[in-house]
């Protein structure tokens, strides 16, 4: 018999681990991880302020026109973009943060799951969804380590001055993007840890007294 359990530290913990994957997916392909000071530039009779901005994966400069975007991915050719535009650093740093967002991606899908079936080979689908995402958030550190270690390349000196260098953003400040990243992996961590309460949740004594009562709907506080 089918049974659909829900209790809301269960749904609580698949809510976040939804949350913190949109944040750092988001995270992921924002331009702003570091952020330089505003400029302008004049086209005919128009002023344009923009704002040069570096990301793991994106940036936005320049703009060459008052009808052409200002922002562009940096791996226009993947992985084979030649390293002083994408720096191999930050191709290490977006495998790892792809890597993460990969697994968390998946321990959502199988929060989905924890409502129908509460394991998988006899293992709590909660606690290996739990270990799963302490693996993604470990990913996640090690990409948002790798990304300072390219600041004293040429593309960071050209947006952020000369006197950057690695762990040191120059004339740049750490921007929304980056601050999105060690979010996302904060909340990571904290999903790794409710998994155990949300583990305990749906196979408690109460869930078992309605299985017993024959209910296939079980909502629980």
């Amino acid at each position: 018999m089918w049974y659909l359990i829900v209790t809301a530290r269960s749904l609580i913990w698949m809510l976040l681990a939804l949350f913190s994957t949109l944040l750092m997916l988001s995270a992921l392909f924002s331009p702003s991880w570091l952020v330089a000071s505003p400029e302008t530039v004049i086209f005919g009779n128009e002023t344009v302020t923009y704002t040069p901005s570096l990301g793991v994966y994106s940036t936005c400069g320049k703009p060459i026109g008052l009808n052409h975007p200002v922002c562009t991915l940096l791996a226009v050719r993947g992985f084979a973009t030649d390293s002083h535009i994408f720096p191999d650093v930050w191709k290490a740093a977006t495998v790892f943060l792809a890597l993460g967002l990969s697994v968390t991606a998946v321990t959502v899908c199988t929060g989905l799951m924890s409502c129908c079936f509460q394991s998988i080979f006899k293992k709590s689908i909660f606690n290996i969804s739990g270990v799963a995402q302490a693996v993604a958030g470990i990913c996640y550190i090690i990409g948002i380590t790798l990304f300072p270690m390219a600041w004293g390349g040429p593309r960071v000196q050209k947006v952020c001055g000369r006197d950057s260098t690695p762990f040191y953003p120059g004339d740049c400040s750490i921007g929304p993007g980056l601050w999105m990243a060690v979010a996302s992996t904060a909340l990571t961590f904290v999903c790794a840890c409710l998994s155990l309460p949300a583990d305990k949740s749906t196979s408690s004594d109460r869930v078992q007294d309605k299985i017993y009562e024959g209910q296939t709907l079980i909502c629980l506080t």
